[in-house]
């Protein structure tokens, strides 16, 4: 049985090891089209930048319900939605529901606007334990934790986006790693 790592809703992104998907060949409802890309694979990883916020909160649930059925023991969701907490009016104007967005990465399709707590709990409701990498509290300070890239890069995170400095952020996003628990 081979492994799989597998980046959903991955536009133009192309990671060594990591086949990339898009929308129509694997939709995250879809129990069918999970089934079809699994085949005789078990899936180690799911990266998801910037793809949970496409959905509602129910269907995101059921998002995380199916990452969590078709994962391996041990396997992780890396996934990366914008931050309602991050305190930038030019940020939260881009990424709100409706919103312009930015570059090739629409808002307008933006169904719900996440904080940390909220994307936690999508995951944990799944049955993953999540662990938080990057995110703003409810008074705006961020948090990071330093976390491996070669586990699935964050291209909109504060390490990579090229709009972030030492001294400024311009981009950031909740960043999670949602492991599925090995069962003892």
């Amino acid at each position: 049985m081979s492994i799989m790592r597998i980046i959903v809703g991955a536009g133009k992104v192309k990671y060594d090891g990591w086949v990339s998907t898009q929308e129509n060949e694997l939709n995250l409802l879809s129990i069918e089209q999970w089934g079809n890309i699994v085949k005789d694979s078990e899936i180690e990883a799911i990266l998801a930048e910037h793809v949970w916020e496409h959905l509602t909160y129910e269907e995101g649930l059921k998002a995380a319900e199916n990452c969590y059925k078709f994962l391996k023991p041990g396997g992780y969701v890396r996934c990366a939605v914008p931050d309602k907490n991050f305190r930038n009016e030019w940020y939260q104007n881009m990424i709100k529901i409706g919103g312009p967005g930015h570059e090739d990465h629409p808002a307008c399709a933006h169904k719900i606007v996440y904080d940390y707590k909220t994307l936690v709990n999508v995951f944990e409701s799944a049955g993953f334990e999540v662990t938080l990498l990057e995110y703003c509290d409810e008074q705006g300070d961020f948090h990071y934790r330093e976390w491996d890239e070669s586990k699935g890069k964050i291209c909109r995170s504060y390490r990579f986006d090229t709009r972030n400095s030492k001294n400024n952020l311009g981009m950031v996003s909740i960043i999670i790693d949602a492991i599925k628990p090995i069962k003892k």
